[in-house]
């Protein structure tokens, strides 16, 4: 290590944060911890794995700088260290979808087939809120909601969808949102009101994309 050029030295580090990636499991926990601060059991329930598990692969991100932590209690909590982070997320699965065909299939065999049409951009949903066009319909869990959403969007649980749509106008424009732009949460939403004869679109990617853009932000 002494005898190594500088430039090795920081190529060595920068391998820290992609070996911090090199997991599924720590992937999806990037994506949860982008829609707000949360603690280890949360991120457990959530990820389905236990404790134990969430903690070591959390610890992992937190060694690569990728996440920090506060304590409140004897309570974790973890947040992202950078907003950047979720630009690295989207240029990860940006390459991926391009490069490798098994991504291309996987997100032609089950996104696609749910929705082929062209999501709405941040721009354009925008406007339609300004201008008062749509009801927005914000998919994910309650407390991902708290912790930050778009403006005027309206907390909707996918199983309380049902009650829900039945106080829609007919001519509603609908768009859903979730975690991010392969979340299954807001396809499935989209299928749903679709099928009730409803206009409904995806947001073309997720909360953390849209706040990470500059765009307003309610909690």
């Amino acid at each position: 290590m002494s005898n190594a050029s500088p430039k090795s030295r920081l190529y060595e580090q920068f391998s820290r944060v992609g070996k911090a990636l090199s997991n599924p499991h720590r992937l999806e926990l990037l994506e949860f911890i982008a829609q707000g601060e949360k603690s280890v059991e949360r991120l457990a329930e959530i990820s389905g794995m236990t404790v134990a598990n969430t903690s070591q692969h959390l610890q992992h991100l937190r060694h690569a700088g990728l996440v920090s932590t506060r304590k409140e209690s004897q309570r974790v909590f973890y947040s992202l260290t950078d907003d950047m982070i979720v630009d690295l997320m989207g240029l990860l699965r940006k390459i991926s979808q391009k490069n490798l065909a098994e991504v291309e299939l996987i997100v032609n065999t089950f996104f696609k087939s749910k929705d082929s049409l062209e999501p709405i951009t941040h721009a354009d949903l925008l406007k339609r809120i300004k201008a008062g066009l749509v009801t927005i319909l914000d998919v994910r869990p309650p407390d991902e909601f708290a912790a930050g959403h778009i403006p005027g969007s309206i907390n909707v649980p996918l199983k309380e969808l049902e009650r829900y749509a039945r106080e829609f106008s007919a001519n509603t424009e609908v768009v859903a949102y979730c975690r991010g732009p392969y979340c299954m949460l807001s396809f499935d939403a989209v299928e749903q009101l679709r099928k009730k004869g409803f206009k409904a679109k995806r947001l073309e990617d997720g909360f953390p994309e849209w706040k990470k853009a500059g765009f307003p932000v309610e909690k």
